[in-house]
Parts: C-alpha cells; sequence; structure tokens
C-alpha cells in the first residue's frame, strides 16, 4: 500500500509535468520506420529501397541485441528555419552513422561511442548529427545503429538552441545528482571516520559505485572520467553496474542484520553476488550479450529480495531501520518503473521520464543516509539507557560492597591464616622435593657408576681368567724344568760312559717331549703377557673415563674419551651390533672431561639400547661415531640405525624423568644430565631421528669455554 501511494503521486507529478523543450513537435513533423538487420548484411544502398516497421514512438527500446537498425526518419519543416539537429539520447550505442541523402548521393556522418567528447563537434556524450531541410520541404534520412548492449535509440530534431538546451538542462539535471552523491558520499565518509562503523564504510563504497553507474549510463564517465579509455568506454559500464549490485547486497547484509533475520534470504543474495562476478567475467571475456541478460535477471531478483528483506524485517521484526531502507528502496524503484512505462510510451518523452532513474537513486540515497543517521540517534539512545542501567547497577554495587566488606575482612584474615599454614606446608614440600631431586640425580650417577663397574668387572674378568688359568700349566711345565735339571745333574755326575751318558740324556728328552714343553712355556708366558697387557689397557681407559679432576676445566682429547666409553661398554656390544669409528684429527678441547665422557656413556647406552630393541640380538645392528673439527668447534656424531623417535618424543626427550624404557630400566635423567651438560660447555645438541630408521646426536663443542 506504501509503495502504491507513493507511486500514484509520481505519477499524478509526471502527467501534470509540461517540458517546455517538446515544443518542437508543432514544428517539425517526424515519422520513424525501422528494419532489424541480423547478419549485418545490408549497405545504404540496399536499405533505400527496402519496406520499413513503422514505429510507434520515437524512443524504440529492442532490449540486448547484436543487430544492426536501420532507420528511416522522414521530416516535415513546418519553420523556416533549414538548420536542424538530430540527438539520440543514448551515450552508450557503439556505432551510429547518420546518412543525409541529397540528388540520391548519401552525406555520411558517423559517431563512435569509444570516440572522445573533446573530438566531437558537439562537446556533449550524446550523439547529434547536424540535419539540412529546407523551410516547408520534406526530406529523408536514413541513421544505422549497432552495438552489443542494449539498444535504446530516442531520436530527437530540433532546433539548435532546443536541442542544445535539453542537453543543457540534462546536464544540469545530472550536476544536482552528482551534488548530492558528492554531499553523501563525503558526509557519510567522515562519519565512517568519526564512529569506525562498517554500516557507514559499505554505504560509502555502495554511495561511489552508484554514482559512477549513473555517469556511465548517462555517458558522463566516458566524457569526463576515461575519455581516451577505448577498453573502458565499452567495459566500465558493466563492471562498475556489477559492482553497484554486489555493494548494495553487502550494505543489506550489515544493515538489516539479514543473515540474521532471514536466513534463506542471505544465503540467496550470496548466490547473487556470485552470478553478479559471472556476468562481469563473462562481459569482459567478450561474451557482452550473455552477461548483460544474466546482469538483466540477476539485477530484478536480487531487486527483489532486498525489498522483501526491508519490508519483512519492518513488519514482522519490528526493525525500525528496515523502514527507511524499504521506503528509499521503493523510490528507486518507482525510478526504475517509470523508466520502463515511458520506453513502452505509457508514459511520455521528457526530462522527468528520461531521468527518472536518477532521481530515484538520488532519493535512495539520501533517505538511506537519513536511515544511518537515525541509527546514530538509536545508538546514543541506547548508550544513555545502558548508561542509566550502569548507574543503578553501580549503585546497587555499593550497597552490597558495603555489606560485603565487614564479611570480606573477616574472611580476609581467616584466609590469611590458612595461607600462611599451606605456605609453610608448601616450603617444606619445596625441600623435601630438592632432596628428593637430589636423590635422584645421584641414583642416576650411582646408575652410571653401577654401570660402569659392571663392564669393568667384565673386562677386567676375561684376561685376568685368561691369566689364572695359564698359571697351572706353567707350574707344571716349569716342575718339569726343575725333574729335567735334577736328572741332567744326575747323569752328568755318573761314572758312565760319554756316549751312554749321551744316549740316556736323548732317552729323557724323547721321555720329557721337551721340544713340546718350550713351546708349551712360550705359548703359555704369551698368553699370560696379553692378558697383563688387556687389563692395563682397561684400567688406562677407566683412568680416562672416570677423569678425577672432572670438576675443573682442561683441554683433553674428545677421540680418547669417546674410546674409553666404547671400553667401558665393551660388555654390552653383542657380536651382532657393528660399531663404525670414524674419528677426525681433531684438537685438544678445552672440557670438562669427566663430564663429557658421562655424556657419551649416556647417549651411546640409549643408542645400544635402541639398536637391540629393534634387532633383538640378531645382525643388522650398527653403531657409528664420528668426529671432526673446524676453527671454532669439535663435531661429534654418534648415529645408531634402531628403532627411532618420533616428533613428540624427541620434544620431551630432554626433560627430566622422561623416559621410554620399561620400569626399571632407567630413571629418564640420564638425557637431562646430558642436555644440562653441553649447556655447561656452551655448546648445542641435535637430534634426527626417523620412526623405524634409527636416530642420530649431533654434538657442537667449542674448543674454548668463554666465560659468560
Amino acid at each position: 500500500m506504501f509503495f502504491s501511494h507513493i507511486l500514484y503521486h509520481v505519477l499524478g507529478i509526471l502527467l501534470a509535468y509540461t517540458d517546455s523543450t517538446l515544443k518542437y513537435a508543432e514544428e517539425i513533423s517526424l515519422n520513424v520506420g525501422v528494419i532489424e538487420d541480423q547478419y549485418h548484411q545490408f549497405e545504404i544502398t540496399d536499405i533505400i529501397h527496402k519496406e520499413f516497421d513503422t514505429l510507434p514512438n520515437h524512443s524504440p527500446n529492442f532490449g540486448l541485441s547484436k543487430s544492426v537498425f536501420w532507420f528511416k526518419i522522414e521530416v516535415t519543416n513546418q519553420v523556416v528555419d533549414s538548420v536542424f539537429l538530430l540527438k539520440i539520447q543514448n551515450a552508450n550505442i557503439n556505432s551510429l552513422t547518420f546518412y543525409n541523402m541529397t540528388n540520391g548521393k548519401a552525406e555520411v556522418q558517423q559517431l563512435l561511442s569509444i570516440t572522445p567528447v573533446y573530438k566531437r563537434e558537439f562537446k556533449t556524450q550524446y550523439p547529434i548529427f547536424r540535419v539540412k531541410l529546407m523551410p516547408g520541404s520534406k526530406a529523408v534520412f536514413f541513421l544505422r545503429a549497432s552495438g552489443n548492449g542494449i539498444m535504446e535509440i530516442p531520436i530527437t530534431i530540433g532546433r539548435d538552441a532546443t536541442i542544445l538546451e535539453w542537453v543543457a538542462n540534462d546536464q544540469l539535471y545530472f550536476g544536482i545528482y552528482s551534488g548530492i552523491i558528492i554531499v553523501m558520499f563525503l558526509y557519510n565518509f567522515f562519519l565512517y571516520l568519526s564512529i569506525k562503523d562498517k554500516q557507514y564504510l559499505y554505504y560509502v563504497l555502495y554511495i561511489l559505485v552508484v554514482g559512477l553507474t549513473q555517469a556511465c549510463l548517462q555517458g558522463y564517465a566516458a566524457k569526463f572520467l576515461w575519455p581516451d579509455s577505448e577498453w573502458l568506454i565499452i567495459r566500465a559500464n558493466h563492471v562498475i553496474t556489477v559492482l553497484a549490485g554486489v555493494f548494495s547486497i553487502l550494505f543489506t547484509f550489515n544493515f538489516l542484520h539479514v543473515k540474521r533475520f532471514l536466513r534463506i534470504v542471505y544465503i540467496a543474495l550470496c548466490v547473487t553476488i556470485g552470478i553478479y562476478l559471472i556476468s562481469a567475467i563473462l562481459y569482459l571475456g567478450g561474451k557482452y550479450i550473455i552477461g548483460q541478460q544474466i546482469l538483466q535477471l540477476n539485477t530484478a531478483l536480487s531487486s527483489a529480495l532486498v525489498l522483501f528483506s526491508g519490508f519483512y524485517i519492518y513488519y514482522r521484526k519490528k526493525y525500525k531501520p528496515a523502514l527507511f531502507f524499504y521506503v528509499a528502496w521503493s523510490f528507486f524503484l518507482s525510478g526504475v518503473i517509470i523508466y520502463i512505462l515511458k520506453d513502452a510510451s505509457i508514459l511520455p518523452y521528457n526530462s522527468f521520464t528520461s531521468n527518472s532513474i536518477l532521481i530515484g537513486s538520488g532519493l535512495e540515497v539520501a533517505l538511506l543516509s537519513f536511515a544511518l543517521a537515525d541509527k546514530i540517534n538509536i545508538y546514543k539512545r541506547e548508550k544513555e539507557e545502558s548508561q542509566l542501567r550502569t548507574l543503578q547497577i553501580s549503585k546497587e554495587n555499593e550497597r552490597l560492597i558495603r555489606e560485603q566488606n565487614l564479611y570480606l575482612e573477616q574472611k580476609v584474615e581467616e584466609r590469611t591464616h590458612e595461607l600462611k599454614e599451606s605456605n609453610e606446608i608448601l616450603q617444606q614440600t619445596l625441600k623435601h622435593l630438592k632432596e628428593t631431586q637430589s636423590q635422584l640425580v645421584e641414583a642416576e650417577k650411582m646408575a652410571s657408576l653401577g654401570q660402569l663397574t659392571a663392564g669393568v668387572a667384565h673386562e677386567i674378568n676375561n684376561p685376568i681368567n685368561f691369566v689364572t688359568s695359564n698359571v697351572a700349566p706353567l707350574r707344571r711345565d716349569i716342575n718339569l724344568l726343575w725333574e729335567a735339571l735334577i736328572e741332567i745333574e744326575k747323569v752328568g755326575l755318573s761314572s758312565d760312559a760319554i756316549a751312554d751318558k749321551k744316549q740316556q740324556l736323548e732317552t729323557y728328552k724323547e721321555k720329557l717331549e721337551l721340544e713340546y714343553l718350550k713351546t708349551e712355556i712360550e705359548f703359555l708366558l704369551k698368553g699370560m703377557h696379553e692378558g697383563a697387557n688387556r687389563t692395563a689397557e682397561i684400567v688406562k681407559s677407566l683412568r680416562i673415563f672416570s677423569r678425577v679432576d672432572e670438576d675443573s676445566l682442561k683441554y683433553a682429547d674428545i677421540n680418547e674419551g669417546l674410546e674409553s666409553t666404547l671400553v667401558i661398554l665393551n660388555s654390552v656390544v653383542k657380536d651382532a651390533l657393528q660399531v663404525t669409528k670414524q674419528y677426525g684429527d681433531l684438537p685438544l678441547v678445552e672440557c670438562y672431561p669427566g663430564k663429557l665422557n658421562q655424556v657419551f656413556l649416556n647417549i651411546t647406552t640409549n643408542a645400544i639400547y635402541a639398536i637391540n630393541k629393534k634387532f633383538e640380538g640378531e645382525s643388522g645392528g650398527n653403531l657409528m661415531i664420528k668426529t671432526e673439527a673446524d676453527d671454532t668447534n669439535v663435531y661429534i656424531f654418534i648415529k645408531d640405525n634402531g628403532v627411532g623417535m618420533p616428533a613428540d618424543i624427541i620434544e620431551k626427550i630432554f626433560e627430566p624423568f622422561f623416559t621410554t624404557k620399561e620400569v626399571g630400566e632407567g630413571t629418564g635423567l640420564g638425557m637431562s644430565i646430558v642436555y644440562n651438560t653441553i649447556k655447561k660447555h656452551h655448546g648445542e645438541i641435535e637430534i634426527d631421528s626417523l620412526v623405524g630408521e634409527g636416530t642420530e646426536f649431533r654434538l657442537v663443542i667449542p674448543l674454548q669455554q668463554q666465560i659468560r
């Protein structure tokens, strides 16, 4: 009802409106016929003798078409003037060619939409042609129009002053419209800068593209903004119209809260945004007609959805700003309807009907600005109400605070006493935890010491057993030698002949197996010598590994420390496990040797554990130890092909008490000690590991320690 009421008054004003520029109709008789050339096959010589279809009005609109339209214009001059102007009230027709037939010859005037305005005879965006017609005479003119958009050809012919006055009035109307758009743009832009409300940002962008859209449709954009850009003249109209549709929907979303009130309509409008973009892509890709057809249908659909949203949200949700929105869109759609009725010859063609979209758009922009301004008032009232509620709540809180103060003071005293007691308990617990931590660290050291003792005992036991097992045979062989000496002395002191003595000695030697006895004694002595040397080497390695001076910095051989560690661990290295050593030529390193040996022991022990867990005593295990150095650091690589570790384990491996071993197999402090020891040396430790493939530790130790 509201929309019908507005339309009724608008039509009443329209029917009462008489434009002075129509006076030319009483002076010049004009009949227009048309032929549609769908295949662009006719020339002027073909057209002259063809029969034209008579048009009911002088403002035909053929809609979207790629056809060429030929117009036959029959003019009767009833005034004394002989020079007139023919104007086409459409700045977006691609090509217009005017044929002035004189003595069977055609005087040709052509205007293209891409021709800059400043290069035209008449400095206007509308195509204007000069027409010579003697007073009281009749003449026939032909007009060829082609394009790839809406083929609306409003034909006007009249005196120079009349046509130019029409153009001037049209520019005045658009100037007023532009002023409204600029004022609304700046006003709302400054409001956005002040209050930072996204609604104003969307509305400012909407105003901008709406103004540009009308400037494009009226030809002013090509005249003033991009007169020399053929690409923009052809495509800007469509693209900016698409942007106007998109920003109008975005503004509607934000202003009416469509997503909250009308979820289905919100989804439908989101789809129309996608359709807008598709139409722009098609148009830019050269599909002009399809792109514009999609644009027209989508604009009608989105306009209906937007208008419905305003109506529904106001009447059903009682959201007051929706009323301004609904009225504003009603004015705009009224302007569109009047423009369409003008094209259908239901309403007369005049300045009002031809500019009805401008008028409706200007009213829409102004009303939407009022709507936004009204929202500020709503926010202000809401803020005042909120402040009043806050004040009331504040007073109530003051009362409650006073009542609670005494109670809280009592509770604070009670809580303070409880906290003191809790603090004492926490202090005792902290002391206990520190003692427990010290005990655990000592336990880790004792575990390492136990491993060291077991390894040394095993390693020394083998060569000692070898020595002790050779003692009894050696004693027996020595006793035989003593007996041989007694026998030799007895034979030598006897009175027997020398030959007999010699024979007796030879017989005794054969009985004694003296050569074998000699070989056996040498073998036993050699074995005991090797066992003693092996024991000495183990003791030396133990001395290198244990480093009684480990709490002081000194220069040490890293390779020697690694080798002593392997000697200590020799008892746990299975025969199936292959140890590869690639020691580089290293300089002496300033370090804590004993602590580094503990690092090597912990890492190597874990590597052997990972290998044994994967291969379970079978062959295939490989432990590689490599060292190298540069001018500032020593690099130690310890790599195994054991079970490996996932990333989450690597992240926690240096945390105290973290272990992946079974209960009783580890304390979880070994790798924490490794980390702290490397940091104490101002070094670095890196880990690369893949599950099922193995782990590599890279240790970086500076050659010299710097006090930090």
